[in-house]
């Protein structure tokens, strides 16, 4: 319900926007970006799904041969002790969970291209179980937020568009992006356990919780310890070997087991394929009023009213002009790339503003994209308070990553 208000204020204000920007000034220039706005992002929310394709049907192939040749059962087993306590509304050893752990993984590592067949997985997997086919489950809530929250321990392609564009040392936002994409992780994880009744305090959540924490920090200190001309090119590598090291191991365990192991990951892709096509709807959708209200200058007027408003009240504003990144991020993922980049360009890779756009970037994920097609390819109409919480954490992690802005580099 949340998003469906949020779609229909989207699209409603843009086109109030434009008709008072044609009354004022008499041209229609801005009805007509509107306009030209919606064949646009129709035509890149299709691409998108169509790019989708290739990488879902690969991923879920890849599935399909874990889950035949039973690593995906052992990496349930594994994490069940924490999981059961975390989605409580989901049996011990569901299948969901090695596919919710390979998601998260993969999210940590900056691996987005195979976060997200895996993240689709785990939500079909949740369906199956799912007593109201239409309306979003507790533990879909659960790692909607997770996911949404984007907890990134490797930024690759953040350091990777620094370098590109002469940083003098690219990842010099490593540190502040980890602290900050942590925030937004464990503000997501309380947001949604106030609302499901769950308890934070039992042992086992205590310790899996205490235990990430403690190896964030160990992680800032072994970066803090590296040449930072060299943390980019290790994290990069990192990530590559843990990836096929994952597939090296699926398609290990299922000749162990006797599978046949094209014919599981054949069935696997077609599924991805199928999937990649039902989302097309729900992802044209969201990025149509995403689409309009940008092109009418929507974000621009909260942006100066929020450089004005705090200007009056004293506080220092050198973070204004990273406020298009920060309000597009939830949005539009390559939207807010464009300003990160542009903002970058603009004042400089290593001005105040080029720096705290980049862990912006980094500390939160597309709340309205996942949400629109992790709930879509499953076909969930009611996301309940998927979005508030998801909102909750997105706003943490953004207040955070301009405070440790100031922190680091101000």
């Amino acid at each position: 319900m949340v998003l469906n208000y949020i779609w229909i204020g989207l699209i409603l204000l843009s086109v109030v926007i434009g008709i008072v920007s044609f009354c004022i000034s008499g041209e229609s220039t801005v009805l007509s970006a509107i306009l030209d706005s919606t064949f646009s992002s129709a035509k890149t929310g299709f691409e998108i799904s169509i790019g989708l394709t290739g990488v879902l049907s690969l991923w879920m192939g890849i599935m399909k041969i874990g889950e035949k040749g039973g690593v995906i059962n052992t990496m349930s087993r594994a994490v069940s002790p924490f999981f059961t306590r975390l989605f409580p509304d989901l049996k011990k050893g569901h299948p969901a969970f090695g596919s919710m752990l390979m998601n998260i993984s993969a999210t940590m590592l900056g691996i987005d291209n195979a976060a997200t067949p895996l993240g689709l997985q785990a939500m079909r997997e949740m369906q199956e179980t799912n007593p109201k086919k239409d309306t979003a489950s507790n533990p879909m809530i659960m790692f909607m937020v997770l996911v949404t929250s984007g907890l990134t321990l490797v930024p690759v392609s953040i350091m990777t568009y620094r370098a590109q564009l002469g940083a003098a040392n690219p990842a010099d936002v490593f540190l502040p992006i980890l602290i900050s994409t942590y925030c937004a992780a464990m503000a997501g994880i309380i947001s949604v356990a106030i609302a499901q009744k769950i308890n934070l305090f039992q042992p086992v959540l205590l310790l899996s919780l205490g235990g990430l924490t403690l190896f964030v920090g160990l992680l800032i200190w072994g970066a803090m310890m590296l040449p930072q001309d060299k943390l980019n090119t290790y994290s990069a590598a990192l990530a590559a070997i843990l990836l096929l090291g994952v597939i090296c191991w699926f398609i290990i365990a299922g000749m162990v087991k006797k599978v046949n192991v094209y014919d599981a990951f054949i069935d696997g892709a077609k599924d991805g394929f199928q999937t990649a096509i039902g989302i097309i709807p729900y992802l044209i959708a969201i990025l149509v009023a995403v689409g309009m209200f940008r092109a009418a200058g929507g974000m621009d007027y909260i942006v100066n009213g929020i450089g004005w408003l705090l200007g009056l009240i004293g506080i220092n504003t050198d973070f204004v002009p990273a406020l298009p990144t920060a309000l597009m991020r939830p949005l539009s993922g390559s939207g807010a790339r464009g300003m990160m980049v542009e903002a970058m360009t603009h004042y400089g890779v290593d001005s105040f503003v080029g720096r705290v756009v980049s862990i912006v970037q980094g500390s939160t994920d597309t709340t309205f994209y996942i949400l629109a097609v992790y709930f879509g390819s499953v076909k969930i109409k009611n996301v309940r308070y998927a979005v508030v919480c998801s909102l909750i954490a997105d706003f943490f992690g953004l207040a955070s990553a301009i405070l440790l802005g100031y922190l680091f580099f101000h």
